[in-house]
């Protein structure tokens, strides 16, 4: 019989830590062995308890979530699923627990503990994949940024790259663009599944690690080198060619059932429709299989195709299944991705 899934709850609010261990121990295949009131008791209560994961809330005090997953992460590495209400109004915190190694992210109701119910099924979800994850990958590596510019054909082998990433994503997309020179000679289309209002500031951040110029997309803008464009979190972005000639931003209203609002199938596919064998498609962690379709289509479009290797992927979920396909090209590091991509192009 598999032993139940540890977890420790960390917060400061006595109802909060009771309603959270509540739904956890309703599920037959979890247990809360602990709770924490402060980030401090939280990292003491993990050496002690080792649990397999921990759920955090960020708002705690002088010894806030912070303050843990940093610990944690640095000291007794455990997938963190953070459950905190700081996202409503502010999402720097989370993004910030996130690049310190933190796991996924659920946004706690405001001022309505009662509806904390309400996000039970998600935050079950989420522990019970952080259960199976890759806690290796999740234990933050200094980024080497590239500052040099790259030579590049003026006949290109391939004219843009599109990315798909779901869980652990935000990292990765990071470590994937902070090795991208600033004279990217292509555009980079990114769809990332992320809450609607953790996208502006998720663009926001990505802006400020990388000499290229990151935008969320939107309608008819077109694409240009050295730009990255970052599906939004509540429409499903994809490219066309204008009568001219230019290939610009869309939309469409076709709902995807892998994932739907960003679809990366729905990006990836066009793509391979306006680009066909000058396309460059990658996909890094996540949950689902989300991706699988859409690398399938520029495989046959003549195009390469990229996937997040299983021991740098804090979920092998979508690089998994789009390996299963047959029509990924190359299983590659999270740390070699960027650099193989620029290598892909000349």
């Amino acid at each position: 019989m598999r032993e139940k899934i540890k977890v420790l709850v960390a917060d400061d609010s006595t109802i909060m830590r009771m309603l959270i261990s509540d739904i956890l121990n309703k599920e037959k295949d979890i247990n809360v062995v602990s709770t924490a009131n402060n980030g401090m008791e939280a990292v003491d209560r993990t050496f002690v308890e080792k649990p397999d994961v921990v759920v955090m809330d960020l708002n705690m005090g002088e010894y806030n979530g912070l303050y843990a997953v940093e610990n944690i992460m640095k000291q007794k590495p455990t997938p963190i699923v953070i459950l905190s209400a700081v996202g409503n109004t502010n999402l720097s915190p989370v993004l910030k627990a996130l690049s310190m190694g933190a796991f996924d992210y659920v946004n706690k109701p405001v001022n309505n503990k009662i509806k904390v119910k309400d996000i039970g099924s998600e935050l079950v979800k989420k522990v019970k994949a952080a259960s199976k994850s890759n806690v290796e990958s999740l234990v933050t590596r200094k980024a080497r940024k590239t500052t040099a510019k790259h030579t590049f054909s003026s006949d290109l082998r391939y004219e843009v790259i599109v990315i798909g990433a779901s869980t652990g994503g935000p990292t990765a997309i990071e470590k994937v663009l902070t090795r991208l020179p600033e004279n990217l000679a292509t555009p980079v289309l990114i769809a990332q599944h992320m809450p609607v209002n953790f996208i502006p500031s998720f663009v926001k951040r990505l802006n400020g690690m990388t000499p290229l110029k990151v935008e969320m997309g939107t309608f008819g803008t077109i694409l240009r080198p050295r730009h990255v464009y970052v599906a939004p979190g509540d429409r499903n972005m994809i490219v066309r060619k204008r009568d001219g000639g230019q290939v610009e931003i869309g939309f469409t209203k076709r709902i995807y059932n892998e994932f739907n609002n960003p679809s990366v199938n729905a990006l990836m596919v066009s793509v391979a429709d306006v680009f066909g064998n000058k396309s460059i498609g990658v996909v890094l962690t996540g949950m689902g299989r989300d991706g699988a379709s859409g690398i399938n289509k520029i495989k046959d479009a003549g195009g390469k195709t990229i996937a997040q290797s299983e021991e740098t992927s804090v979920v092998f979920g979508m690089p998994k299944e789009a390996i299963g396909t047959g029509n990924v090209d190359h299983v590659v590091a999270l740390d070699e991705i960027g650099f193989f991509l620029v290598s892909s192009l000349s």
